[in-house]
């Protein structure tokens, strides 16, 4: 790599060739930001194109082709730009193209849309059948920041996606990117850094919430001879959440700032991002990113010129849902079964390979940054006094704008499900909500006045966690949710706590009974008691949190489970061995649900009430969800 010198010299080989540029000093790269910024035509018109997981699953590469060749073909390089990013958070919308500097959201996009709406872009125009429309009161938002899904959330993190491409460090550097190392390396304070963390008041968002310039504190205070590692946890193993693997796909140099940041105020001299390998796209960016970052001279020996050190490498993980937990991460890291250790010693003290060690999940560090740009106190005014800053939730269930939103904390469920989330996707009134993943518990409708914060939520039964959020109605069955999330929790214990391996087993197995009719109720004394037992006597958080979708359904719930005991009566209409299909007086005859009955259980003829075989139905409900005239009643 060419070393570059100062006074125009970083300028002149930028031009000539950016891959030899390597930056040697702090003022390099305070030089190599003017130049890029002074590249940067915020008023030329531009496609912006999301290119993450969810949209790349919905056709949003067909898209970017078709783009990219319709610019060619016309000529119109010198006119529009074309930017791929990472998540927005509307995925249900995608594929979706917004124009800048128009601001329009065009959702659902299809190939052939693609002329109408860069020849609008270039008139100033808009095309009106493809702009996002209310469901609910068929309202057209010219602006993409005046849509509710948008408009009622406060994007600190989420909001830098569509402005960069993420495998292009000038794109991050010219938006401000590292431009917080000239500070903190100008300033050649460590503690310093670790003060400002702890006065933003900033707590994990991994999901206990332990302030993070506390645990930074303690590593600064382990000797270093031996090495000290920082780790970002990537491993999101929550059912339906993807906000750290969103946030790596889209903005991995806002985790690696963040570490290098946290790695000269608490002097560490090696950093891991552990990852999933469920995670390919998160992981390719990411390599590219890392590479970017040693080529640039911002990672690896000598720093900037200012003699300190620091690397990252990844390692991959085999998607262990315990390995969420901080020792058994750091066992997974070693090479070794991902089981957690007794402690103390704490990770801090003996983390991996033994030398202090530092686990901070992929919100956390992307946070980092933000603290130092807007500064530590007025990080702090954002959220609440105990729990500051954003926090981005993974919206998903029965709701009609699903995707990934980023809040203040503090506050309410009500406000993210209605004012956000738009309510409801059918005709059935919400139920519950469960936050924390498959460890949370289940919030009922009449308390989503709670706010979103770690003492609130644990106050209610439940926990913050990495911020899965599933949203439930009446057609959901409550004691089948704390079956399933039961299962998911007994299959996923490492098995090393006798009580978690068979509290987790037995409680599936009483929830599985009541589900089939065999319940009574002793078995809810039984069930109750045995899920505060797990809760209190095993040896990590795994297992500690397991019995949350338990109590809480138990909590607030019970009714529905004295109707499965009592009546054998499931009044979700979800358990199988508890309800029968039956089709209606509405029937039409129209064979849809002929067509889709796996068992051939469904019999008629055209134009004539259709009849179902019990002997044969397996309560697979396919009839029911392709039936427009609500003909399957479920007894």
């Amino acid at each position: 790599m060419k070393r570059m010198g100062e006074n125009g010299y970083v300028k002149q080989s930028f031009v000539q060739d950016t891959e030899t540029l390597r930056l040697s000093s702090v003022n390099e790269l305070k030089e190599l930001r003017s130049i890029l910024f002074e590249t940067l035509d915020e008023n030329k018109p531009r496609l912006v194109i999301c290119a993450g997981t969810a949209c790349h699953a919905s056709g949003s590469n067909g898209i970017i082709r078709i783009v990219k060749k319709y610019i060619l073909e016309k000529r119109l390089a010198d006119k529009v730009a074309l930017r791929i990013t990472g998540c927005h958070g509307f995925c249900e919308m995608g594929p979706f193209i917004l124009t800048e500097p128009q601001q329009a959201f065009y959702v659902q996009v299809g190939l052939g849309d693609v002329p109408r709406i860069v020849e609008a872009l270039l008139s100033d125009k808009y095309v009106e059948d493809l702009l996002y429309r209310d469901p609910a009161t068929g309202e057209k938002y010219y602006s993409r920041d005046d849509i509710p899904f948008f408009k009622h959330q406060q994007r600190s993190i989420l909001g830098l996606n569509e402005k960069i491409d993420p495998i292009r460090i000038y794109d991050y550097i010219a938006q401000g990117g590292y431009s917080v190392l000239e500070e903190v390396f100008s300033k050649q304070n460590a503690d310093w850094i670790v003060q400002q963390v702890k006065r933003s008041g900033l707590r994990g968002r991994g999901g206990a919430g332990f302030p993070t310039g506390l645990k930074w504190e303690m590593l600064a205070k382990q000797s270093g001879d031996q090495g000290k590692f920082l780790v970002c946890n990537a491993d999101e193993g929550d059912p339906g959440a993807y906000m750290d693997r969103s946030v790596l796909e889209g903005n991995p140099h806002s985790i690696i700032e963040g570490m290098i940041i946290g790695a000269y105020g608490t002097r560490a001299t090696e950093g891991i991002v552990y990852v999933r390998n469920e995670y390919p796209l998160a992981v390719k960016h990411l390599k590219i990113a890392l590479k970017q970052a040693q080529e640039l001279g911002l990672l690896g020996d000598n720093i900037l010129g200012t003699g300190f050190s620091f690397d990252i490498k990844i390692v991959i993980g085999a998607g262990a849902f315990v390995c969420g937990e901080e020792t058994a991460l750091i066992r997974s890291i070693e090479g070794k079964s991902g089981e957690p250790r007794q402690r103390p010693p704490f990770p801090v003290q003996k983390g991996v390979d033994g030398k202090p060690t530092v686990i901070n999940n992929v919100e956390t560090w992307a946070n980092i940054p933000l603290i130092f740009k807007s500064g530590a106190d007025k990080f702090a005014t954002v959220g609440t006094e105990n729990n500051t800053g954003t926090k981005i939730f993974s919206l998903v269930g029965k709701i009609k704008n699903t995707g990934l939103v980023e809040v203040p904390m503090g506050i309410t469920v009500k406000e993210i499900v209605y004012d956000i989330g738009g309510g409801a996707s059918g005709k059935a009134e919400l139920k519950a909500v469960q936050t924390g993943g498959p460890s949370g518990g289940c919030i009922p409708a009449n308390m989503f006045d709670v706010s979103v914060d770690y003492e609130s939520l644990a106050e209610v039964g439940s926990i913050m966690g990495s911020g899965g959020m599933i949203v439930m109605d009446e057609n959901t069955c409550m004691v089948d949710i704390a079956r399933y999330f039961m299962n998911f929790l007994k299959n996923e214990s490492c098995g090393k706590c006798f009580a978690c391996r068979k509290g987790t087993q037995r409680m599936y197995e009483i929830l599985d009974d009541i589900s089939n009719g065999k319940g009574t109720l002793e078995h809810l004394d039984l069930l109750k008691e045995l899920a505060e037992v797990v809760k209190d006597t095993t040896m990590c958080g795994l297992g500690q949190t397991a019995s949350n979708p338990v109590l809480s359904t138990l909590r607030y719930f019970t009714d529905e489970y004295i109707e499965h005991i009592e009546k054998k009566h499931c009044p979700a209409g979800v358990c199988k061995a508890l309800i029968t299909y039956s089709i209606n007086e509405n029937c039409v005859g129209c064979q849809a649900c002929i067509r889709v009955c796996p068992e051939g259980a469904i019999t008629g003829e055209k134009k004539q009430r259709h009849v179902i075989d019990a002997a044969k139905c397996i309560k697979c409900g396919a009839c029911r969800s392709v039936c427009k005239v609500e003909a399957v009643d479920v007894v």
